[in-house]
């Protein structure tokens, strides 16, 4: 592709099922066994992006690459692409929560927003068109707010009864009999001020603030109503995100290594990609292995890789046995200024559980990308200097706290999307030893 900061670089479409764009993966197995690569970097991006903003967001991580490996180095590195349909709110900003609106902007979904969930949720244009309608009026009448909660868990209820490979169970939602997380069964006037304070908290208004909101009517549950829409289609994000993975990344990797020569492969995802490049470790055929995974601000469960989870010893995390698939070291970048999965994610998830079942002091509802790697024995844990200067480990489970340098974004957001550092590429290259000969 012509205008990309590296060179050689693939792009590969995914669709929602998993299916991969055939022409662009012949193209890639073809010049990869003649390019003769040492090493192969596959990125894949988040939620909330569309293909443009991926495109973009590969080019100024990959940025520094060459610089670093430099032109006479022994690597001969390639970079790959992953682009998967993942819905963005066009009201949010690029960490995937809501803006602050602009004075005098009219409340709801804009324009764009409303034609991207129609595509999220195929054949239920009505459906859409009424949410829109009642986040736009806002009406001052609890009964509103329940029609709204009926209609979004219907088109939740479906998405869900869809199935899909990425759908094994994770440990930061509790889907009820139709496979739904509660949080679209609960009451929903408690679910919505559970939101309302959280993205009040995200965004530093005052105690005195928040409460002229609510003494102001219904105005702070409907802000709840809206990020209730938004975790509907995070919900099915997440869902996809497993999917495409594991029944699509994960073959393509067992095409990759199966080339002579064979690059090693190096897995880097951000947000919900950490959690797609993760379940491609589950799709991968008995006996192919990556080199390394670095994730970036990882949004699943810091849980995920536990042999066995502190609230249910008699069951480990979604991804447990996944890492017996990497020859190196499974890493994750983590910042406490990431706001998005430091308020909001344990939100969400502590909404789809019984409150009722929390442990004194529980930190079930973590994300990976906020406080690392957790319940795993000999995790190493380094602060960002020791990661790039210091020996990196060769194996195991490594988190790094890139606080550092991931510091910068938006309320409620923060930095979930502060991402394009040096010092995260030199991260990826130390973590799959890449130019070390």
């Amino acid at each position: 592709m012509t205008g990309m900061s590296v060179r050689p670089y693939w792009e590969l479409r995914f669709d929602a099922y998993g299916d991969v764009d055939t022409r662009q993966l012949d193209r890639l197995l073809e010049q990869a066994a003649q390019a003769e690569l040492t090493d192969l970097v596959v990125f894949s991006h988040g939620w909330n992006n569309t293909r443009t903003m991926a495109t973009r967001l590969y080019d100024r991580f990959f940025a520094p690459f060459p610089g670093l490996l430099g032109e006479a180095g022994p690597a001969r590195p390639g970079y790959v692409g992953v682009v998967w349909p993942s819905m963005r709110f066009a009201d949010e900003s690029l960490g995937g929560l809501p803006r602050e609106q602009a004075p005098g902007a009219p409340p709801g979904l804009d324009a764009e927003t409303h034609r991207a969930l129609e595509v999220v949720f195929p054949g239920r244009q009505q459906i859409v068109a009424r949410l829109a309608e009642l986040l736009a009026e806002r009406p001052e009448r609890l009964a509103a707010l329940d029609e709204f909660a009926v209609l979004l868990r219907g088109l939740v209820r479906v998405r869900a009864m869809s199935g899909g490979a990425g759908d094994a169970a994770d440990t930061d939602a509790e889907p009820d009999e139709d496979g739904v997380p509660a949080m679209f069964g609960e009451d929903v006037t408690e679910v919505c001020e559970r939101f309302a304070a959280a993205l009040t908290e995200a965004r530093g208004k005052t105690d005195a603030e928040d409460r002229a909101v609510f003494d102001s009517g219904l105005g702070g549950l409907w802000d709840g109503a809206h990020e209730l829409l938004r975790q509907g289609t995070y919900y099915v994000m997440k869902r996809r995100a497993g999917t495409v993975g594991r029944e699509g990344l994960g073959p393509v990797l067992g095409a990759l290594a199966a080339l002579r020569p064979a690059p090693r492969l190096h897995l880097v995802g951000h947000s919900f990609g950490g959690r797609l490049v993760s379940f491609a470790l589950t799709g991968l055929e008995e006996g192919v292995t990556v080199a390394s995974v670095t994730l970036l601000q990882g949004a699943f469960s810091h849980y995920a890789f536990a042999e066995r989870l502190p609230h249910a010893a008699d069951r480990g995390g979604v991804l447990h046995d996944a890492p017996r698939r990497v020859g190196g070291p499974v890493v994750s970048c983590h910042s406490r200024h990431d706001t998005a999965l430091g308020l909001l994610y344990p939100v969400a998830s502590r909404v789809s559980w019984d409150d009722a079942s929390l442990l004194p002091g529980d930190i079930r509802w973590g994300a990976i990308g906020y406080d690392g790697v957790q319940a795993v024995a000999d995790c190493r844990r380094l602060e960002l200097a020791e990661a790039l200067d210091g020996p990196f480990p060769a194996g195991g489970y490594v988190s790094v706290d890139v606080s550092e340098v991931v510091r910068h974004g938006v309320p409620p957001a923060g930095a979930h999307s502060d991402i394009c550092h040096e010092e995260l590429a030199r991260v990826v290259l130390r973590a799959g030893r890449i130019g070390e000969g």
